[in-house]
């Protein structure tokens, strides 16, 4: 019995840093108060934050920029580079960067 193998450029280093790349590009989009105001208030229609709440997630965001990539999290992502050897991002999958940074935008919203 015969098993197809792919043979890939993508080693589990390369994926996690592709990873890490795109999530921090989107980090830093938000670190442009401007980008993050817009954000907040196209989501969540809250067009006033407090500067000190800006304070406070930009000061998250940046934490969150220098912190390991949450590999469970990810692992979908992760799952399909490794299995079609492409690095082309689906909605799906867009989304994924999305949802880590809004748990950070509530945390500090809505407290």
């Amino acid at each position: 019995m015969e098993v197809n193998t792919v043979n890939t450029q993508w080693t589990n280093e390369r994926i996690v840093d592709l990873v890490r790349q795109l999530r921090n590009d989107l980090i830093k989009d938000f670190l442009d108060e401007r980008n993050l105001k817009e954000y907040i208030a196209t989501q969540y229609k809250i067009r006033e934050l407090s500067p000190v709440k800006i304070e406070f997630i930009k000061k998250d965001l940046k934490e969150l920029l220098i912190s390991p990539v949450n590999i469970n999290h990810y692992e979908p992502l992760i799952s399909q580079i490794r299995h079609t050897d492409s690095a082309a991002l689906t909605e799906t999958n867009e989304q994924l960067f999305y949802k880590e940074l809004e748990a950070l935008f509530k945390r500090h919203i809505y407290q």
